[in-house]
Parts: C-alpha cells; structure tokens; sequence
C-alpha cells in the first residue's frame, strides 16, 4: 500500500475585524485533510473512526447534503441524491458544468469529538483525472446548523509565488455572524496545499473590508500516536472552538458592535441548507 495522501493539519487561525470597532485574536487547532477516495482505508486509524461512533469520527452524512433541498435557491437547481460523500461532491460540480470524473477530492475539515461536531467552515479541492486542480468549494456551517456551500470554478484559479490559489468575492447571502449583516461580500483565498494549508476569508462592505479571517496550517501524517498527541494537545477540539466563538461575541457585545437579528433578512439568506424555524417558511425578498 502507497503512502496516504489523507493527513493532519497543526492550525493557526486568526480573526481580525477592523471595523466598527477594531477586534482581533488568535487560536490554534487541527484539522483533517482527507482524501475521499481513502475513507475506506483511514478507518483503520488508531482512535478514527468512519460512519460510526468514535473518539474522532467523519460521518459523510455531515457534509454537502445535496439530497435536501435548497433555502431560497439562486438559479438552477436540482437536487442529488448520491450516497456517497464523493459521488455527492462530483455531482455538485457537473451540475454546474465541472467534471472531475475520475479525480480526486481532499476534504479539508475538523472531525467529530466524541460525538459532537461544529465546523464553520470545511474545504474542498477538488482535482480532475489528471491532477490538476478543478475546482473548490468553501462549505461554511454557522451556529444555527445552516449550511452554505461556495463554489470557486477553474476559472478563479490563479498562479501566485505561494503555489496555485482559487480567488473569488462573492456575495454572501448567509447569516454567519450576528455582528455582520447578509448583504455583505466574501473575499476567497484558498491556495491549493503544498502539502500545507494556507486559506484567507475576508468580509466587504462595498470595497471596504471589514473583517479578515486567516487559517495556516502545517501537514502531519495522520497516524493513531499523532491523534493520541492532539486529544492532549488540543482537548475537546470542535467544543473549544464554539466556546470560543461565544466568548468573542460576549466581547463585541461589551464593545458595543452593532448586532444583526436573523429574522430581519430572512428572505436574503439564500442558496442554504437546513434552514433555521426562523427562516424556514420566508420566501426571498428580491430575486436573484
């Protein structure tokens, strides 16, 4: 058997808003980097754990549920029913004139602990038959369990001295943060690993950017001792990183940060699944 070319990633991630009040701070992290062809093989893994209850599990059925229907959806839609996780990925992308048939797909994402699971934010690369890179897709989870996937096509793949990188600002339709509104943009970066991760997201009020969130990270082996090493090193990991996303917001509430209720733009969050009770029955204020 060849060496896997699913791995680990020793993060770092910061968060930088800038306006209207200045707020910035940093934490670390791991994620997993997963080559979808290898899901079968890495469930071997010491303490990993596929479909199925573990210290550190990946359950498919978590990701792109493109199966479900779309909230508001902007465009073309039709909705796939693949089991797979990567037949649901190649699907997405065909449907949107993409074919990586025969390709590879990395899945960039932080497992389940113990159960419980909260990603804001999970990444695919996705690469054709010969290798090169298609494709990528940002899925971003907030903390009301909705979910939005962003597509960054060939055409937004760009070469730059870091390596090959997919750029794209697009409008954000989406409810991320109470202190953000939806009708904002967000800035793309996501290079393609190197075997380390380096991925950039930034918010735009017009040409004004107002908040930058930074995620760098370095590839390990994933192996059972280097699982074992993180439980220690970075103890409930996804709970860590939802208490710290409610820590901060306690923050900018003292700072006095403008605060956005949900409902007030139900109609503009668009293009998502599992939609909040909140939402759920708004139809869109504009179309597309």
């Amino acid at each position: 058997m060849g060496a896997l070319r699913s791995c680990l990633y020793e993060c770092e991630v910061t968060h930088h808003r800038f306006s209207p009040k200045e707020h910035r701070f940093t934490y670390r992290i791991f994620m997993m980097g997963i080559d979808l062809d290898e899901l079968g093989t890495i469930a071997s893994t010491p303490f990993l754990s596929v479909n199925k209850a573990g210290l550190y599990s990946v359950r498919e059925a978590d990701y792109l549920p493109t199966g479900e229907p779309l909230h508001n959806p902007e465009g073309a839609y039709a909705a796939d029913g693949g089991v797979r996780l990567k037949e649901r990925v190649v699907g997405f992308l065909q449907a949107r004139g993409i074919d990586i048939a025969g390709g590879r797909v990395h899945l960039i994402t932080m497992p389940r602990v113990a159960g419980y699971m909260f990603n804001p934010v999970s990444f695919y690369y996705c690469f054709d038959r010969e290798g090169r890179p298609a494709a990528a897709i940002a899925e971003v989870t907030n903390t009301f369990r909705e979910m939005k996937a962003y597509l960054l096509g060939a055409s937004t793949l760009a070469s730059t001295q870091d390596g090959a990188t997919f750029r794209s600002r697009v409008p954000k339709h989406f409810y991320v943060s109470p202190f953000t509104d939806v009708d904002v943009a967000f800035q793309f970066r996501l290079r393609v690993p190197s075997p380390d991760l380096a991925v950039g997201i930034d918010d735009y009020t017009g040409e004004a950017r107002t908040l930058s969130s930074v995620l760098t990270g370095r590839s390990r082996p994933l192996t059972g001792a280097a699982l074992a090493w993180f439980t220690v090193k970075y103890p409930l990991l996804s709970l860590r990183v939802i208490a710290l996303i409610h820590i901060h917001a306690l923050i900018l509430r003292m700072k006095r940060v403008p605060w956005f209720a949900k409902a007030a733009r139900a109609g503009d969050q668009r293009s998502l699944y599992r939609p909040h009770g909140s939402i759920a029955a708004t139809p869109p204020l504009s179309t597309p």
